[in-house]
């Protein structure tokens, strides 16, 4: 089965590179043993990103498109970070036995169904990939743990809910379209911390772990 695989730019926020580099590890050993493609976040370039938008007013088209640049640049990182890996512009390209690390720029300069806002970031980029893909499964890694009901987080995360739920919820931690987009693409999906890189290895091979899952209906 193919596994995206969304990995936070708030990962590569932190202070220090333990958390990242640790994940781009165990991403790496888990790529021998199942099909992964890796959707970057916007990390450190999306913030500049949005920093022009509040400075100069960008038109909504403007800054989607240079914050889907801002992933580009990440990826282009996480290739580097994740040993093995291979950069990718076709969802459909992904290697056996190898981490494939999605460029999204090209494709969705040519195939962008998503709305032009700060509303759609790269959960709901990645959900859409998923479904384009045809992947069976969705991993939005996060430096926390799932989701909350509080923000900032306490305590331990929801363990499951529905995608409805998620919409009426309206969780810090996701972006606002990602229910939309998990209604379109269909796919098992998780929010896992990634500073536990353990959890996404046993996720990818016993099909659970801690975090939280979400599924299209009760």
């Amino acid at each position: 089965m193919l596994t995206v695989v969304k990995v936070g730019g708030g990962l590569a926020r932190e202070a220090g590179d333990g958390a990242l580099r640790a994940l781009c590890t165990r991403i790496a050993e888990a790529g021998t043993r199942h099909r992964l493609l890796v959707v970057p976040g916007g990390a450190h370039f999306a913030d500049t990103v949005r920093e022009h938008d509040r400075r100069f007013g960008l038109r909504p088209r403007t800054a989607h498109r240079m914050a889907i640049l801002a992933m580009e640049q990440f990826g282009w990182a996480l290739t580097d970070l994740i040993p093995g890996a291979a950069r990718c512009a076709d969802p459909g390209s992904v290697r056996e036995g190898a981490v494939s690390v999605l460029l999204p720029a090209a494709l969705l300069a040519e195939l962008d169904p998503l709305p032009e806002s700060w509303g759609v970031t790269s959960d709901s980029i990645a959900a859409w990939v998923a479904g384009t893909a045809g992947a069976e499964r969705l991993v939005l890694v996060k430096p926390v743990a799932g989701l909350y009901r509080t923000w900032p987080p306490a305590g331990e995360p929801i363990a499951r809910l529905t995608v409805d739920e998620l919409a009426a919820l309206r969780l810090a931690g996701v972006d606002e379209h990602l229910p939309a987009a998990l209604r379109g693409a269909g796919v098992e999906t998780w929010v896992i911390g990634g500073r536990e890189p353990a959890r996404l290895a046993e996720l990818l091979d016993e099909g659970r772990t801690a975090g939280t899952q979400v599924t299209a209906t009760a």
